[in-house]
């Protein structure tokens, strides 16, 4: 660029904002601007932001004056053309703005919010610094904090974002409030012996003069291990971290400090690199079974001709085995990135940790459980193309690949893949495809209980269809027997929430050493509290919700908003103390197994359990190693677990499933039903499955026990085609939100009666959901059916067009509208 140009920039700002706002490019950034650098705007009154430049040119805004950019962040773009491009992709098919799909993309310690408050850290950092950098130093020393328009005043400069950048990475500041970029890089003391005492003479000599020092003895100690650890004596000396010598001298601090004092050991501060992972020991690639074979083979034949192919294999079949091999394929290429999305990253620990045993350090993993600092670094060892293979929940999407080559999407029915809020509210996997195309890659949808849309499209040839009907080694598929409920009642079988025979077997299993999983859709102790006089069940104030008894806190607790309240003592309709618990929830049936069973080792998988970042990994791992006889969870239960003692799976209640008013019920209790059924047996032994249910002859649970989901497909297809529902068209749900009831439905029926000039028949409703009020706001669904073909894009404008002229003229703004694309 010439130097004396006038440029501009059209910049990605992290706002809800229809377009990108434009920017004068100060004359001293046209040689290092580049589109995907971060740049620091002004956008409001005083309110900084970071944004994205998306395209830098010489057209000045004709409806506005264009502010100065205040500077940029990078020296290089962190966000890549093929990225920005997703994103608007995704803003235009999932009907929301590319900001909304930044925030959700970009880490958040990577993004800038307009705060300015900085601060001195008390950690000290060796280290130069250039002399601006010393002066806001210096100034922080003397007062504390400073604001961004003081450190302007006291640089004489206006552009002062690089230098608190640079002191932020060093870890000499924290900046908040006005300006709040949370990523500090991770520092750990490392210790080395001073120079003096490399020569061995003088080393032997300073142990002499401690040893002749009576109170030198722990020193001397310290020194030693210090020795030891360091290597001093094999063929690579390696500097020593200040707290594993620590923990050498059982954490016993203080001669390590005097050493330091004397100048023996010299500490240096290291920046760590968070990610390092203990891989173990290295495995040796899967050998595929026959049938594996044969699979492998189709799916690289449909690779020639298709972009996406469907893998239908039962579960135990092997598949993991078969996405090893395609991606060794990829890395033997010698050039390409895999993506391996998982449906949640907390349950599948076992194929991260197989993998990393396969390929090494190439393997990357991301997803919301990390910290804002270990994501930025997972960002940027992906942006220098460190990591081949990355695997992760729908979040790893936006990572900054520069040579996808392959996207396999596991479990590829999981309704996890969708986003449901914040805005974007994207479908993982729809999305994944498109990515993939966009990057000339290939995609590999693999399920035992595929999607009805994924199979629709595999059996229309739009994708490729590749099937397992077996399980790996000659195993068979669990036996699957129906308990009837009803029959249990009657006869008087039931012991709590367990009938007679389900007890019996889980007594047999664990009698001869095997583990148990059982599966109640429903976390909490019990799901209501009742009155038995007058009927009156405690509700959330919020919420339209009857609130969830929680045993170990004792509470009340509200799984929408997060209300917490004591349990109520007298029914407060009629002042009654018969208040009785209704239902049962996991740790219900935790609590009543070890009464019924004592001795017996019972652990919960739910949200509550696994709540912290290891905790799921405990949890699974002492399952693993038979530390737990049962293992009672949610939906959890039934995603990625794969062990080899399980012998039984019990359903407590596959009623809560089939009996949900969503089209989609039939095919989510099918695979809820099917998948925690696969995991029983994967190894040894045939497994057995008990569902209690109090209706044993419904169709699906037919289906289930006949492991028959080919006459689930026809059966659903049919219903899908006759009621209008996809694949056969697509749908869009539009939320309406309110505090005030009236208000909310008279504003959904205006917007209802403008989208029907233009859309007519298409548009159903409003109507209350089932849930009608969280957390304060009464709710209106309207759903949209539109044919598939050319005029979807077009109803899609004409419907955002709408919806943003409501949202003008409706009540200031109280209103809140939604838009939800292809909803699950």
């Amino acid at each position: 660029m010439t130097d004396r140009k006038t440029y501009f920039a059209d910049i990605i700002l992290p706002l809800a904002v229809p377009q990108y706002y434009t920017y004068r490019v100060p004359m001293e950034l046209n040689e290092s601007i580049a589109i995907g650098m971060r740049a620091i705007v002004q956008f409001g009154k005083a309110r900084l932001y970071t944004g994205i430049v998306r395209k830098i040119h010489e057209v000045a805004p004709a409806h506005y004056e264009a502010k100065y950019m205040e500077g940029l962040l990078d020296d290089r773009a962190i966000v890549t053309e093929g990225q920005m491009q997703f994103w608007e992709w995704m803003a235009g098919y999932y009907c929301c703005t590319v900001g909304e799909v930044f925030v959700a993309a970009l880490p958040g310690s990577l993004r800038l919010a307009s705060e300015t408050k900085i601060v001195l850290l008390s950690e000290e950092n060796e280290g130069s610094h250039s002399p601006k950098e010393q002066v806001i130093l210096d100034a922080l020393s003397a007062r504390g904090t400073l604001t961004l328009s003081e450190v302007s005043e006291l640089l004489h400069q206006k552009n002062v974002q690089p230098y608190i950048k640079s002191l932020i990475e060093k870890n000499r500041i924290a900046v908040e409030e006005e300006l709040k970029f949370r990523y500090k890089p991770k520092y750990e003391t490392v210790l080395e012996l001073h120079e003096a005492y490399q020569d061995e003479e003088n080393l032997k000599s300073l142990f002499a003069q401690l040893e002749n020092d009576k109170r030198a003895i722990k020193r001397v100690d310290a020194l030693l291990k210090f020795i030891q650890l360091s290597g001093k004596y094999s063929a690579k000396e390696i500097p020593v971290k200040k707290s594993e010598l620590i923990q050498q001298l059982e954490g016993n601090a203080s001669p390590i400090e005097t050493l330091i004092k004397n100048g023996i050991l010299i500490p240096r501060k290291v920046r760590v690199d968070r990610l390092a992972l203990d891989l173990g020991e290295s495995s040796p690639m899967p050998v595929l079974s026959e049938e594996q074979q044969s699979a492998l083979d189709q799916i690289n034949h449909h690779f020639e001709n298709k972009e996406t192919v469907l893998l239908h294999g039962v579960t135990g079949s092997g598949k993991t085995e078969i996405y090893v091999k395609l991606i060794d394929q990829v890395l033997k290429s010698g050039q390409g990135q895999v993506l391996y999305l998982l449906p949640e990253i907390a349950l599948t620990t076992q194929i991260i940790n197989r993998l990393r045993r396969f390929f090494g350090d190439v393997v990357g993993v991301y997803h919301s459980r990390f910290n804002e600092q270990e994501r930025a670094e997972i960002w940027t060892k992906t942006l220098k193309g460190e990591y081949k293979i990355l695997i992760g929940a729908r979040s790893s999407l936006f990572l900054p690949f520069h040579d996808l080559k392959l996207v396999i999407i596991d479990e590829e029915h999981e309704n996890s893949f969708k986003q449901y809020d914040p805005s974007p509210r994207y479908q993982a996997r729809d999305s994944a495809i498109v990515l993939a195309m966009m990057n000339k890659a290939k995609t590999l949808l693999g399920s035992a209980t595929p999607s009805i849309e994924s199979y629709y499209n595999a059996l229309q040839d739009k994708y490729g269809l590749v099937v397992l009907k077996k399980r790996f080694g000659g195993m068979l598929l669990p036996e699957i027997q129906c308990i009837d409920l009803k029959k249990s009642h009657q006869r008087k079988e039931m012991h709590e929430s367990f009938s007679h025979d389900l007890l019996e077997f889980i007594r047999t299993a664990i009698g001869n050493k095997e583990q148990v999983i059982l599966f109640q859709n429903r976390r909490g102790y019990t799901p209501q509290w009742k009155c038995e006089t007058c009927g009156w069940v405690p509700k959330c104030k919020n919420c339209d919700v009857s609130l969830t008894y929680h045993k170990h806190s004792h509470s009340l607790q509200c799984h929408y908003c997060n209300l917490n309240m004591s349990p109520p003592k007298v029914c407060s309709a009629c002042g009654s103390h018969k208040l009785n618990m209704l239902g049962f929830g996991t740790e219900k049936i935790e609590e009543d197994l070890v009464q019924l069973i004592p001795g017996i080792r019972v652990q919960r998988l739910d949200l509550d359990t696994s709540r912290s970042k290891n905790a799921y990994l405990q949890l699974l791992s002492d399952f693993e190693d038979h530390k737990i006889d049962v293992l009672v969870g949610t939906q959890m239960v039934t995603k990625g677990l794969d062990f080899d003692n399980v012998a039984l799976v019990g359903v407590l209640n596959a009623d809560s499933l089939l009996n949900f008013p969503d089209f989609r019920a039939f095919e989510r209790s099918f695979q809820l039903l099917a998948q925690v059924s696969g995991r029983s047996g994967r190894k040894n032994k045939r497994g057995l499955v008990q569902i209690q249910t109090w209706e044993p002859n419904h169709w699906v649970i037919q289906k289930v026990m006949q492991n028959d989901y080919e006459g689930l497909y026809k059966q659903e297809i049919i219903e899908r085609r006759n009621f209008h529902y996809p694949p056969f068209i697509k749908l869009i749900r539009i939320t309406i939100r309110h505090k005030d009831r009236l208000k909310a439905a008279e504003g959904a029926d205006a917007l209802a009666k403008t989208l029907r000039k233009e859309m007519g028949k298409r548009i159903l409703g409003p109507e209350e959901p089932v849930i009608s009020r969280i957390r304060n706001y009464y709710i209106r669904n309207i759903t949209i059916k539109i044919e598939k073909g050319s005029t979807y894009p077009q109803w899609k404008k004409h419907l955002m067009d709408v919806i943003l002229d409501f949202r003008k003229i409706n009540d200031k703004g109280k209103y809140l509208v939604d838009i939800d694309v292809d909803p699950a």
